[in-house]
């Protein structure tokens, strides 16, 4: 791929939270044609995503949280996903096992990597690490709720997982994750 890409420039259009650019391409494509393309890259960094279950009480730990960019597309209700976080400077697994102990209050013991796939990558940069996880009670240490100094106020929901699965086709779960 790298013979069909020249970069011709690059522009730092905001690095505030994260870093938007403008590129200014050449791309040749798959008949040998050269084009120029400009795209935004938006890039804030890689994360992580885990959906601990109860196999005993068919159960899911979930997260309800204000999300500004849902807000201002219309939708009025704080969103239901799954927990998540940034890798900073951490692997996917210790991200992912730091965001279940702050955000769901469970220290997690046996995480499994299910797949990491690019979310949106026509203009996000961002690849997401998913985790599941068995819990049980015994394994919450605290009421979670995330990072207030990081703005976080999440409210922590376990439910039933038939509830979860309807919740996704009765569309009151939107959240990709």
């Amino acid at each position: 791929m790298e013979d069909r890409i020249r970069i011709r420039s690059e522009e730092v259009l905001s690095d505030d939270w994260a870093v938007l650019k403008k590129t200014v391409l050449d791309y040749r494509r798959r008949d040998g044609k050269w084009e120029t393309q400009i795209r935004q890259t938006y890039d804030r960094g890689d994360g992580a995503v885990i959906l601990p279950y109860d196999p005993e009480r068919s159960t899911v730990l979930l997260v309800r949280q204000f999300r500004y960019a849902a807000y201002v597309t219309g939708h009025r209700e704080p969103l239901i996903e799954a927990c998540a976080g940034l890798l900073d400077e951490h692997d996917p697994e210790t991200c992912i096992r730091k965001e279940a102990e702050e955000e769901l209050g469970y220290h997690l013991k046996d995480v499994d990597r299910l797949f990491s796939p690019f979310m949106s990558p026509g203009s996000v940069t961002e690849r997401l690490w998913f985790f599941v996880a068995r819990y049980s009670p015994t394994d919450r240490i605290s009421d979670g709720g995330g990072a207030p100094e990081e703005g976080e106020d999440i409210e922590v929901l376990e439910m039933p997982l038939d509830e979860a699965l309807a919740g996704i086709a009765d569309g009151r779960i939107i959240d990709a994750k």
